[in-house]
C-alpha cells in the first residue's frame, strides 16, 4: 500500500524540516522536494542559527520549545551535527522585568560570580538572567546534512523553477521549469521570502506577507571570549558562532517591502553598520566600535508576527508554511509539526 504523494516547494530549512518529519510521521509517503537554487542556498545560508525559548505569544514560546527538544533530540542522536551550546545572558531595564520574564522561557538568577562577571559589559540599571540550552546552528550545513539523508526516499529536484502550480478536488498538478510536471495528493509551499514571488503569489496574496531586509554584523573576538547576551525588549542579540570562529549581533532593521533577488546582491552599507552600532552602543557599548562587516538578507512576516501555516488552495490541498519573521530556523520543527497535523487532517477527512 502506497502513501500519500506530496511535493514541497522551497529547499530551506522549513522546506528540508517539513520533509523530514513528513517521512518520520509517514514512511510510505511519496516526496518531492523542489528547490529553485541549491538545497540550503538561499535564506538558510544567512541565517544566524541562533536559538533560544522566547517568544511573544503562547503559541511562539510552544513553537519555541517544541523546536529546542527536537534539536536536542536530533544532536543527541547526531552528535556530528554542527550545533554548538552555550548560555545567554538576558538583560532588561527593572520596568520591563516582568514582560520579559513571561516572554523568556528558563531565566534564572545569576550567581555572584557570574554577576561580577558580565555587568561590567552591560549599561548600569539593568537587571540580568542566565537562559541556559541555547545554540548556535550551522542552518545550511544542516539543510545540506538532511538533503544527504533525504535522498535516499525521496526525490530532490534542485535548480528547477515552479512554472504553476494547478489545483484540483483530488490533486494538485506542479509544472517545472524542466518541462516535466509532478502529480501530487497534496503541495506544502514554504518559499521563504520568495512568499510574495513566483507562480504562487496570487495563493498568498491574501496572507499580507511583507518581505523585510535583515541585517546582522560579525564582531571580530574569538567565540570562547565574553558572554552572549540577549536584550529582548530592543530585540537584539550578541552570540558566539563557534563554526565560523566570530561573534555577531543581531539588531532590527527597518527596510520593509524588498524582494529577496534583490537583497542576494546586497552588500553591508555604513549606514547599517552606524544603525547596528548606535544599537549597540545603548546595550553594550565597549563592544560597538568592534562591528565592520557583516551579512544582509530578507526574511518573511506576517501581519501577526506569528508563523503562518494555512491552506491557501480552494480544496485544501495547498498548504502555506513559513513567514517565519526571522526566526525560520528557531521555529521550523514546531512550525513543521503544525503543518503536518494539517496537511494529514486534510488528507484523511477530504
Amino acid at each position: 500500500m502506497t502513501g500519500p504523494r506530496i511535493v514541497i516547494i522551497g529547499g530551506g530549512i522549513l522546506g528540508c524540516t517539513v520533509a523530514a518529519r513528513l517521512l518520520e510521521c509517514e514512511p510510505r509517503a511519496r516526496l518531492s522536494l523542489v528547490d529553485q537554487g541549491l538545497i540550503g542556498g538561499g535564506a538558510s545560508m544567512y541565517s544566524a542559527g541562533v536559538h533560544f525559548p522566547v517568544g511573544r505569544s503562547e503559541r511562539v514560546r510552544r513553537l519555541s520549545g517544541a523546536s529546542a527538544d527536537y534539536y536536542q533530540t536530533l544532536h543527541a542522536r547526531h552528535p556530528q551535527l554542527p550545533m554548538h551550546g552555550f548560555d545567554f545572558f538576558v538583560a532588561a531595564g527593572a520596568a520591563d522585568a516582568e514582560q520579559v520574564r513571561a516572554r523568556c522561557a528558563g531565566l534564572r538568577p545569576l550567581s555572584a560570580e557570574e554577576r561580577r562577571q558580565v555587568m561590567p559589559e552591560l549599561p548600569y540599571g539593568q537587571e540580568v538572567w542566565r537562559m541556559p540550552d541555547c545554540h548556535a546552528m550551522d542552518v545550511q550545513g544542516l539543510a545540506q546534512w538532511y538533503a544527504r539523508r533525504l535522498r535516499e526516499r525521496a526525490e530532490l529536484l534542485e535548480g528547477v523553477g515552479v512554472e504553476a502550480i494547478r489545483e484540483h478536488a483530488d490533486g494538485v498538478s506542479v509544472l517545472l521549469s524542466s518541462g516535466h510536471s509532478l502529480a501530487a495528493d497534496a503541495v506544502v509551499l514554504c518559499p521563504g521570502p520568495w512568499a510574495n514571488e513566483g507562480c504562487w503569489r496570487e495563493l498568498t496574496a491574501t496572507l499580507d506577507i511583507r518581505v523585510k531586509k535583515v541585517v546582522a554584523l560579525h564582531l571580530q573576538r574569538p567565540p570562547e571570549h565574553g558572554h552572549a547576551l540577549f536584550f529582548p525588549v530592543e530585540d537584539a542579540f550578541l552570540a558566539p558562532l563557534p563554526q565560523r570562529g566570530h561573534w555577531l549581533f543581531s539588531y532590527t532593521c527597518q527596510q520593509w517591502d524588498v524582494t529577496p533577488d534583490r537583497c542576494r546582491q546586497a552588500r553591508v552599507e555604513a549606514r547599517e553598520i552606524d544603525e547596528a552600532r548606535e544599537a549597540l552602543r545603548g546595550i553594550a557599548p565597549a563592544l560597538a566600535q568592534q562591528l565592520g562587516s557583516g551579512r544582509v538578507f530578507c526574511d518573511a512576516y506576517s501581519p501577526s508576527r506569528e508563523p503562518l501555516v494555512q491552506f491557501v488552495g480552494r480544496h485544501q490541498r495547498i498548504l502555506f508554511a513559513g513567514a517565519g519573521n526571522g526566526s525560520g530556523y528557531r521555529l521550523a520543527p514546531g512550525i513543521a509539526a503544525e503543518a503536518l497535523a494539517l496537511l494529514n487532517h486534510a488528507l484523511t477527512t477530504g
